[in-house]
């Protein structure tokens, strides 16, 4: 399995109204299109309404490879710049768990 951890910062809360429209409908087309894709979760951050935090776990590399190459998560990615004042991504290394098998 490969994992992500990604966490975002809006500019502010117009933004971040902004960012959760194009969230949702991102993560319909990931829904509907990508079987490799086995968790693709958002969350806001209690007490921090500017942060979010998504977890994706994909089967494999291929499988994020894959992700990255859909038409709707390359204009995500192209939008979301001008929602956000700041993004970290921490590439995960699954160890050990309950949840989601392959």
């Amino acid at each position: 399995m490969f994992g992500l951890m990604v966490r975002f910062t809006c500019k502010d809360e117009e933004a971040a109204a902004g960012f959760d429209a194009l969230v949702a409908r991102t993560g319909e087309q990931i829904k509907a299109h990508e079987p490799g894709t086995l968790i693709y979760t958002v969350h806001r951050v209690e007490g921090r309404p500017l942060e979010r935090i998504f977890y994706e776990l994909y089967r494999d590399e291929a499988a994020f490879q894959a992700h990255e190459e859909q038409g709707y998560v390359k204009a995500f990615l192209a939008e979301r710049e001008r929602y956000l004042s700041s993004t970290e991504v921490d590439r995960l290394d699954f160890l050990s768990g309950k949840g989601v098998t392959v």
